[in-house]
Protein backbone atom coordinates (compact mmCIF):
# COMPACT_ATOMS: atom_id res chain seq x y z
CA UNK A 1 0.00 0.00 0.00
CA UNK A 2 2.83 2.39 0.88
CA UNK A 3 4.48 1.56 -2.44
CA UNK A 4 1.30 2.51 -4.34
CA UNK A 5 1.04 5.82 -2.48
CA UNK A 6 4.66 6.67 -3.26
CA UNK A 7 4.18 5.67 -6.88
CA UNK A 8 1.03 7.79 -7.15
CA UNK A 9 2.85 10.81 -5.66
CA UNK A 10 5.76 10.30 -8.08
CA UNK A 11 3.33 10.04 -11.01
CA UNK A 12 1.52 13.23 -9.98
CA UNK A 13 4.82 15.13 -9.75
CA UNK A 14 5.90 13.82 -13.16
CA UNK A 15 2.63 14.84 -14.82
CA UNK A 16 2.79 18.28 -13.19
CA UNK A 17 6.35 18.77 -14.45
CA UNK A 18 5.47 17.68 -18.00
CA UNK A 19 2.42 19.95 -18.15
CA UNK A 20 4.39 22.92 -16.77
CA UNK A 21 7.19 22.30 -19.28
CA UNK A 22 4.69 22.11 -22.15
CA UNK A 23 3.10 25.41 -21.11
CA UNK A 24 6.49 27.14 -20.86
CA UNK A 25 7.59 25.83 -24.27
CA UNK A 26 4.25 26.89 -25.74
CA UNK A 27 4.56 30.38 -24.28
CA UNK A 28 8.09 30.79 -25.63
CA UNK A 29 6.95 29.64 -29.07
CA UNK A 30 3.95 31.96 -28.94
CA UNK A 31 5.99 35.00 -27.96
CA UNK A 32 8.66 34.23 -30.55
CA UNK A 33 6.02 34.21 -33.29
CA UNK A 34 4.15 37.17 -31.88
CA UNK A 35 5.34 39.55 -34.57
CA UNK A 36 4.11 37.21 -37.31
CA UNK A 37 0.74 36.38 -35.82
CA UNK A 38 -0.18 39.94 -34.80
CA UNK A 39 -0.50 40.95 -38.44
CA UNK A 40 -3.05 38.20 -39.14
CA UNK A 41 -6.62 39.32 -38.91
CA UNK A 42 -9.58 40.59 -40.86
CA UNK A 43 -11.87 43.56 -41.11
CA UNK A 44 -15.41 42.88 -39.96
CA UNK A 45 -18.35 45.07 -40.91
CA UNK A 46 -21.61 45.10 -38.95
CA UNK A 47 -24.73 46.74 -40.34
CA UNK A 48 -26.00 48.60 -37.28
CA UNK A 49 -29.29 49.50 -38.99
CA UNK A 50 -30.17 45.81 -39.04
CA UNK A 51 -29.19 45.47 -35.38
CA UNK A 52 -31.45 48.34 -34.31
CA UNK A 53 -34.28 47.29 -36.65
CA UNK A 54 -34.27 43.85 -35.08
CA UNK A 55 -34.20 45.33 -31.58
CA UNK A 56 -37.06 47.76 -32.27
CA UNK A 57 -39.14 45.06 -33.94
CA UNK A 58 -38.83 42.83 -30.88
CA UNK A 59 -39.99 45.72 -28.70
CA UNK A 60 -42.99 46.35 -30.96
CA UNK A 61 -43.94 42.68 -31.02
CA UNK A 62 -44.12 42.68 -27.25
CA UNK A 63 -45.84 46.05 -26.77
CA UNK A 64 -48.33 46.20 -29.66
CA UNK A 65 -51.38 44.06 -30.17
CA UNK A 66 -51.25 41.60 -33.05
CA UNK A 67 -53.58 43.81 -35.09
CA UNK A 68 -51.54 46.97 -34.43
CA UNK A 69 -48.29 45.17 -35.25
CA UNK A 70 -49.65 43.87 -38.59
CA UNK A 71 -50.97 47.32 -39.51
CA UNK A 72 -47.60 48.90 -38.75
CA UNK A 73 -45.75 46.32 -40.85
CA UNK A 74 -48.09 46.95 -43.79
CA UNK A 75 -47.46 50.68 -43.59
CA UNK A 76 -43.72 50.08 -43.43
CA UNK A 77 -43.84 47.86 -46.54
CA UNK A 78 -45.93 50.49 -48.33
CA UNK A 79 -43.39 53.21 -47.51
CA UNK A 80 -40.54 51.01 -48.78
CA UNK A 81 -42.38 50.37 -52.06
CA UNK A 82 -43.00 54.11 -52.53
CA UNK A 83 -39.33 54.83 -51.97
CA UNK A 84 -38.37 52.17 -54.50
CA UNK A 85 -40.80 53.62 -57.07
CA UNK A 86 -39.28 57.08 -56.64
CA UNK A 87 -35.79 55.70 -57.12
CA UNK A 88 -36.75 53.85 -60.32
CA UNK A 89 -38.56 56.93 -61.66
CA UNK A 90 -35.46 59.07 -61.17
CA UNK A 91 -33.34 56.47 -62.95
CA UNK A 92 -35.82 56.34 -65.86
CA UNK A 93 -35.73 60.11 -66.22
CA UNK A 94 -31.96 60.01 -66.30
CA UNK A 95 -31.54 61.60 -62.91
CA UNK A 96 -29.19 59.88 -60.53
CA UNK A 97 -30.73 59.44 -57.07
CA UNK A 98 -28.78 61.13 -54.27
CA UNK A 99 -26.11 58.82 -52.90
CA UNK A 100 -26.98 57.08 -49.64
CA UNK A 101 -25.06 58.63 -46.79
CA UNK A 102 -22.96 56.21 -44.77
CA UNK A 103 -21.70 56.56 -41.21
CA UNK A 104 -18.65 54.41 -40.44
CA UNK A 105 -18.28 53.69 -36.70
CA UNK A 106 -14.87 52.84 -35.21
CA UNK A 107 -14.21 52.14 -31.52
CA UNK A 108 -11.00 53.12 -29.73
CA UNK A 109 -10.44 52.03 -26.13
CA UNK A 110 -7.10 53.49 -25.08
CA UNK A 111 -4.65 52.22 -22.48
CA UNK A 112 -1.29 53.62 -21.35
CA UNK A 113 0.50 52.49 -24.53
CA UNK A 114 -2.42 53.18 -26.90
CA UNK A 115 -2.27 49.50 -27.84
CA UNK A 116 -5.47 49.83 -29.86
CA UNK A 117 -3.63 51.94 -32.45
CA UNK A 118 -2.74 48.73 -34.33
CA UNK A 119 -6.35 47.72 -35.12
CA UNK A 120 -7.23 51.43 -35.50
CA UNK A 121 -4.85 51.88 -38.44
CA UNK A 122 -6.39 48.88 -40.23
CA UNK A 123 -9.91 50.21 -39.66
CA UNK A 124 -8.91 53.65 -40.96
CA UNK A 125 -7.30 52.12 -44.06
CA UNK A 126 -10.43 50.08 -44.76
CA UNK A 127 -12.74 53.09 -44.36
CA UNK A 128 -10.56 55.34 -46.54
CA UNK A 129 -10.74 52.72 -49.29
CA UNK A 130 -14.55 52.89 -49.35
CA UNK A 131 -15.65 56.27 -47.96
CA UNK A 132 -16.18 59.56 -49.79
CA UNK A 133 -16.72 63.16 -48.78
CA UNK A 134 -20.49 62.43 -48.65
CA UNK A 135 -19.93 59.94 -45.83
CA UNK A 136 -18.90 60.43 -42.21
CA UNK A 137 -16.68 58.61 -39.72
CA UNK A 138 -17.63 58.40 -36.04
CA UNK A 139 -14.89 57.35 -33.60
CA UNK A 140 -16.22 56.31 -30.19
CA UNK A 141 -13.22 57.25 -28.09
CA UNK A 142 -12.43 56.34 -24.49
CA UNK A 143 -8.98 57.13 -23.09
CA UNK A 144 -7.38 58.75 -20.09
CA UNK A 145 -4.12 59.25 -21.99
CA UNK A 146 -0.71 57.61 -21.89
CA UNK A 147 2.69 57.74 -23.54
CA UNK A 148 3.39 60.73 -25.75
CA UNK A 149 4.71 58.91 -28.81
CA UNK A 150 1.93 56.30 -28.71
CA UNK A 151 -0.88 58.83 -28.67
CA UNK A 152 0.93 60.96 -31.21
CA UNK A 153 0.72 58.02 -33.60
CA UNK A 154 -2.95 57.39 -32.74
CA UNK A 155 -3.74 61.06 -33.49
CA UNK A 156 -1.94 60.76 -36.82
CA UNK A 157 -4.14 57.83 -37.76
CA UNK A 158 -7.25 59.99 -37.25
CA UNK A 159 -5.57 62.80 -39.17
CA UNK A 160 -5.56 60.51 -42.21
CA UNK A 161 -9.37 60.71 -42.24
CA UNK A 162 -9.55 64.51 -42.13
CA UNK A 163 -6.73 64.83 -44.68
CA UNK A 164 -8.82 62.72 -47.07
CA UNK A 165 -11.64 65.26 -46.81
CA UNK A 166 -14.00 62.91 -44.98
CA UNK A 167 -15.96 64.43 -42.06
CA UNK A 168 -14.74 63.01 -38.75
CA UNK A 169 -16.73 63.12 -35.52
CA UNK A 170 -15.35 61.93 -32.19
CA UNK A 171 -17.75 60.84 -29.47
CA UNK A 172 -16.72 60.75 -25.79
CA UNK A 173 -19.11 58.98 -23.45
CA UNK A 174 -16.76 58.67 -20.46
CA UNK A 175 -13.29 60.16 -20.80
CA UNK A 176 -10.97 61.76 -23.36
CA UNK A 177 -8.18 63.26 -21.29
CA UNK A 178 -4.63 64.24 -22.20
CA UNK A 179 -3.54 61.89 -25.00
CA UNK A 180 -7.22 60.97 -25.40
CA UNK A 181 -8.11 64.62 -26.01
CA UNK A 182 -5.12 64.95 -28.33
CA UNK A 183 -6.84 62.34 -30.52
CA UNK A 184 -10.29 63.90 -30.14
CA UNK A 185 -9.25 67.43 -31.17
CA UNK A 186 -8.33 66.15 -34.66
CA UNK A 187 -12.05 65.74 -35.42
CA UNK A 188 -14.21 68.26 -37.23
CA UNK A 189 -16.79 67.81 -34.46
CA UNK A 190 -16.48 66.53 -30.87
CA UNK A 191 -19.55 65.37 -28.98
CA UNK A 192 -19.55 64.32 -25.33
CA UNK A 193 -21.88 63.07 -22.64
CA UNK A 194 -22.73 65.71 -20.00
CA UNK A 195 -20.46 64.13 -17.38
CA UNK A 196 -17.68 62.89 -19.65
CA UNK A 197 -14.20 63.94 -18.50
CA UNK A 198 -12.44 66.20 -21.00
CA UNK A 199 -9.11 68.04 -21.06
CA UNK A 200 -5.95 67.46 -19.02
CA UNK A 201 -3.83 69.29 -21.59
CA UNK A 202 -0.59 68.83 -19.71
CA UNK A 203 2.40 66.50 -19.31
CA UNK A 204 3.60 64.61 -16.24
CA UNK A 205 6.45 62.23 -15.40
CA UNK A 206 7.25 60.46 -12.15
CA UNK A 207 10.37 58.62 -11.05
CA UNK A 208 11.52 57.10 -7.75
CA UNK A 209 15.19 57.31 -6.80
CA UNK A 210 16.93 54.60 -4.77
CA UNK A 211 20.34 56.28 -4.50
CA UNK A 212 20.22 56.90 -0.76
CA UNK A 213 19.01 53.36 -0.10
CA UNK A 214 21.90 51.90 -2.10
CA UNK A 215 24.37 54.24 -0.42
CA UNK A 216 23.09 53.18 3.01
CA UNK A 217 23.91 49.56 2.18
CA UNK A 218 27.28 50.40 0.58
CA UNK A 219 26.12 49.49 -2.92
CA UNK A 220 27.76 51.37 -5.78
CA UNK A 221 25.86 52.15 -8.98
CA UNK A 222 27.68 53.12 -12.14
CA UNK A 223 26.16 54.41 -15.35
CA UNK A 224 28.27 55.32 -18.36
CA UNK A 225 26.90 57.63 -21.05
CA UNK A 226 28.13 59.48 -24.10
CA UNK A 227 26.38 62.79 -24.62
CA UNK A 228 25.75 65.41 -21.96
CA UNK A 229 22.05 64.75 -21.71
CA UNK A 230 21.87 61.08 -22.66
CA UNK A 231 20.44 60.50 -19.19
CA UNK A 232 19.10 63.33 -17.01
CA UNK A 233 17.36 61.60 -14.08
CA UNK A 234 17.97 58.00 -13.05
CA UNK A 235 16.43 55.41 -10.76
CA UNK A 236 19.63 54.41 -8.97
CA UNK A 237 22.22 57.14 -9.51
CA UNK A 238 22.53 60.46 -7.73
CA UNK A 239 20.38 63.02 -9.52
CA UNK A 240 21.69 66.56 -9.97
CA UNK A 241 19.98 69.94 -10.17
CA UNK A 242 21.29 70.28 -13.73
CA UNK A 243 19.72 66.97 -14.67
CA UNK A 244 16.42 67.95 -13.05
CA UNK A 245 16.40 71.27 -14.90
CA UNK A 246 16.94 69.54 -18.25
CA UNK A 247 14.21 67.01 -17.47
CA UNK A 248 11.74 69.81 -16.71
CA UNK A 249 12.75 71.59 -19.91
CA UNK A 250 11.93 68.42 -21.85
CA UNK A 251 8.51 68.29 -20.19
CA UNK A 252 7.90 71.94 -21.08
CA UNK A 253 8.90 71.31 -24.70
CA UNK A 254 6.44 68.42 -24.89
CA UNK A 255 3.73 70.60 -23.35
CA UNK A 256 4.36 73.31 -25.94
CA UNK A 257 4.01 70.75 -28.73
CA UNK A 258 0.77 69.51 -27.19
CA UNK A 259 -0.66 73.03 -26.96
CA UNK A 260 0.38 73.81 -30.53
CA UNK A 261 -1.32 70.64 -31.73
CA UNK A 262 -4.61 71.53 -30.02
CA UNK A 263 -4.43 75.11 -31.32
CA UNK A 264 -3.82 73.89 -34.87
CA UNK A 265 -6.93 71.71 -34.84
CA UNK A 266 -9.17 73.90 -32.67
CA UNK A 267 -8.01 77.49 -33.21
CA UNK A 268 -11.07 78.94 -31.44
CA UNK A 269 -9.94 77.48 -28.11
CA UNK A 270 -8.26 79.83 -25.63
CA UNK A 271 -5.28 77.55 -25.15
CA UNK A 272 -3.75 79.59 -22.32
CA UNK A 273 -6.82 79.04 -20.14
CA UNK A 274 -7.35 75.33 -20.88
CA UNK A 275 -3.76 74.00 -21.11
CA UNK A 276 -3.32 73.92 -17.34
CA UNK A 277 -3.64 70.17 -16.87
CA UNK A 278 -7.18 70.59 -15.50
CA UNK A 279 -10.15 68.47 -16.58
CA UNK A 280 -13.75 69.52 -17.18
CA UNK A 281 -17.04 67.68 -17.40
CA UNK A 282 -18.87 67.73 -20.71
CA UNK A 283 -21.05 70.77 -19.96
CA UNK A 284 -18.03 72.80 -18.85
CA UNK A 285 -16.01 71.55 -21.83
CA UNK A 286 -18.63 73.01 -24.20
CA UNK A 287 -18.29 76.40 -22.50
CA UNK A 288 -14.49 76.20 -22.92
CA UNK A 289 -14.74 75.28 -26.59
CA UNK A 290 -13.17 71.86 -26.06
CA UNK A 291 -16.40 70.11 -27.13
CA UNK A 292 -19.01 71.15 -29.71
CA UNK A 293 -22.16 69.38 -28.54
CA UNK A 294 -23.57 67.45 -25.60
CA UNK A 295 -24.67 64.11 -26.97
CA UNK A 296 -23.98 60.44 -26.29
CA UNK A 297 -22.75 58.16 -29.05
CA UNK A 298 -26.00 56.14 -28.90
CA UNK A 299 -28.12 59.24 -29.43
CA UNK A 300 -25.92 60.40 -32.30
CA UNK A 301 -26.26 57.03 -34.04
CA UNK A 302 -29.96 56.35 -33.45
CA UNK A 303 -31.12 59.77 -34.66
CA UNK A 304 -29.51 59.03 -38.06
CA UNK A 305 -30.93 55.53 -38.54
CA UNK A 306 -33.66 56.52 -41.02
CA UNK A 307 -31.51 58.48 -43.47
CA UNK A 308 -28.09 56.88 -43.04
CA UNK A 309 -26.52 53.48 -43.51
CA UNK A 310 -24.51 52.87 -40.35
CA UNK A 311 -21.60 50.45 -40.51
CA UNK A 312 -19.46 49.44 -37.56
CA UNK A 313 -15.88 48.63 -38.59
CA UNK A 314 -13.66 46.34 -36.49
CA UNK A 315 -10.31 44.66 -37.03
CA UNK A 316 -10.28 41.19 -35.48
CA UNK A 317 -6.97 39.39 -35.00
CA UNK A 318 -6.74 35.65 -35.68
CA UNK A 319 -5.06 33.89 -32.79
CA UNK A 320 -4.46 30.22 -32.11
CA UNK A 321 -4.61 28.80 -28.59
CA UNK A 322 -0.91 29.35 -27.91
CA UNK A 323 -1.13 32.96 -29.12
CA UNK A 324 -4.00 33.49 -26.69
CA UNK A 325 -2.09 31.97 -23.77
CA UNK A 326 1.01 33.99 -24.64
CA UNK A 327 -1.09 37.12 -25.08
CA UNK A 328 -2.76 36.61 -21.69
CA UNK A 329 0.60 36.22 -19.94
CA UNK A 330 2.07 39.19 -21.79
CA UNK A 331 -0.98 41.30 -20.98
CA UNK A 332 -0.64 40.50 -17.28
CA UNK A 333 3.05 41.39 -17.32
CA UNK A 334 2.31 44.58 -19.25
CA UNK A 335 -0.31 45.63 -16.72
CA UNK A 336 2.08 45.13 -13.82
CA UNK A 337 4.90 46.92 -15.64
CA UNK A 338 2.58 49.74 -16.62
CA UNK A 339 1.49 50.27 -13.03
CA UNK A 340 5.06 50.54 -11.85
CA UNK A 341 7.92 51.05 -14.27
CA UNK A 342 6.22 52.70 -17.26
CA UNK A 343 4.26 55.16 -15.22
CA UNK A 344 7.34 56.09 -13.26
CA UNK A 345 9.98 56.39 -15.94
CA UNK A 346 8.34 57.54 -19.17
CA UNK A 347 7.06 60.94 -20.29
CA UNK A 348 3.35 60.54 -20.71
CA UNK A 349 0.14 62.51 -20.99
CA UNK A 350 -2.12 62.55 -17.95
Amino acid sequence: MEFLMEYGLFLAKTITFVVALAVIVGLIASLSHRGKSSAKGEIKIQNMNEFYDDMFERVEQNLLSEEEYKSQKKQQQKDEKEAEKKRKKLEKEGEAPPPEKRLFVIDFDGDMKASAVEPLKHCVSAVLHAASADDEVLVRLESGGGMVHSYGLASSQLDRITNAGIPLTVSVDKVAASGGYMMACVAKKIIAAPFAIIGSIGVVAQMPNFHRLLKKHDIDFEMLTAGEYKRTLTLFGENTDKGRQKFVEDLEDTHQLFKAFVTEHRPSVDIASVATGEVWYGRQAVDNGLVDELCTSDEYITRQLKETKILRVDFVEHKNIMDRIGGAVESSVDRMATRWLSRLTQHRFF
